[in-house]
């Protein structure tokens, strides 16, 4: 078994997890739950080939873009694992605002259905609203192989499901 470990910066989460109601070590488990899924073995230089996300937390370039701004760090500097942990918390940050903002409670599921969507699609799902064409494609796209065929008015419902029973 691999062990993903904890990154200097996974473990000065105090802050967002205080943020978010969770002591500390509950906030660690979420993490290290969102790195098994995002990057398997928690390596800083994975990348997913159809999507483009990369590293330790499948951060896509654009969202990358977004933080490197925001944070002040150079956006051909991103990748670095320092960068990523930064961005990373940064996420969370505004992805537990985002769902506390709109009534959603948080738990292991939201935080990382809000990273895995974005915290506006994950308040498209949560909120039952029409999906968008970009929103059933990213649903499709984080289902296993035998769930992406599910009809379109069932997708949503299907998704939560088996994304609370991954994260339980």
């Amino acid at each position: 078994m691999i062990s993903l470990g904890v990154t200097s910066a996974e473990a000065t989460y105090d802050q967002i997890a205080q943020h978010a109601g969770m002591d500390n070590k509950k906030f660690e488990i979420i993490v290290k739950k969102i790195v098994k899924i995002e990057s398997t073995t928690g390596n800083y230089h994975t990348i997913n080939k159809k999507s483009g996300a990369y590293g330790r937390y499948q951060i896509m370039p654009q969202t990358a873009r977004l933080y490197t701004k925001k944070l002040g760090i150079p956006y051909g500097q991103w990748k670095l694992p320092a960068n990523q942990d930064r961005i990373f918390k940064a996420i969370l940050k505004d992805n537990i605002k985002a769902l506390k903002n709109n009534g959603i409670k948080i738990t292991a599921f939201t935080i990382y259905g809000s990273h895995q969507q974005g915290a506006g699609g994950f308040n498209v799902i949560m909120k039952n609203k029409k999906l968008t064409k970009h929103i059933e494609i990213n649903i499709r796209n984080n289902l296993p192989k035998k769930l992406k065929k599910t009809d379109s008015s069932r997708l949503a419902i299907v998704w939560k499901n088996y994304w609370e029973k991954e994260l339980a």
